[in-house]
């Protein structure tokens, strides 16, 4: 089955079709599921067919581009420009002006056309009200940075990788060292304690040795 259809998609119409739903951001998986045959045809149609190759790929070149051209935009400090409108009715001089063309141009293109067709086609396509702009607003947005970070970490992988394992690394070597420094410093409190000639003399202390140290030079007298 898949074999006779492909022709049928050779067709410049058909390619267009092709086309449009690459643009539109269908895999080819789902391609094949609207065309009714299996992704594998698909695959095989663009190896042997370069009309379909090209189809499927220039439609998705141009959404990528569409994608990628909406990425850089937000990445970029820009505005959004916000206008509200009111549906105004037509002034009837105007309104009656643009059936009458339309009519006539309707005319021309369908010379068959009854007069009740021709009513009917004019009534479908000029609208008896107008939007009014009532006001504007401009906003300014500022650059997307989750954006710029997935656009940097993917087009500059050698530069701009996940730094979540090195800043975990840089942590635990903070962490490490302070430990370090920590054990050390109460080793050597140990070790000031443990020397004589590190204690501290008690004032009271002091004052004892030296009234001792009187005591005894009276006696000697």
């Amino acid at each position: 089955m898949a074999r006779a259809e492909y022709k049928k998609w050779l067709e410049p119409d058909n390619l267009t079709r092709l086309r449009s739903w690459a643009r539109d951001g269908l895999t080819n998986e789902q391609i094949a599921k609207k065309i009714g045959v299996r992704r594998q045809t698909i695959s095989e149609w663009s190896k042997k067919y370069p009309d379909i190759a090209d189809a499927l790929k220039k439609g998705k070149e141009v959404v990528d581009s569409e994608i990628e051209d909406s990425l850089i935009s937000v990445m970029k400090k820009h505005t959004i420009t916000t206008t509200q409108y009111k549906m105004v009715k037509k002034d009837d001089f105007n309104l009656k002006a643009e059936r009458s063309k339309f009519a006539n141009v309707y005319k021309l293109d369908h010379p068959n056309a009854t007069k009740n067709e021709i009513l009917i086609a004019t009534a479908e396509n000029v609208e008896v009200y107008e939007k009014i702009p009532i006001s504007k607003t401009v906003t300014e947005v500022d650059p997307n940075t989750s954006a710029i970070i997935f656009w940097l970490k993917n087009r500059r992988p050698d530069v701009y990788r996940d730094q979540t394992f090195q800043k975990l690394n840089e942590a635990n070597a903070r962490k490490t060292l302070a430990e370090a420094q920590l054990s050390e410093a109460q080793l050597k409190a140990i070790e000031e304690s443990d020397d004589p000639s590190n204690k501290t003399i008690i004032v009271d202390d002091i004052r004892e040795v030296s009234n001792d140290s009187n005591s005894e030079t009276e006696s000697r007298d």
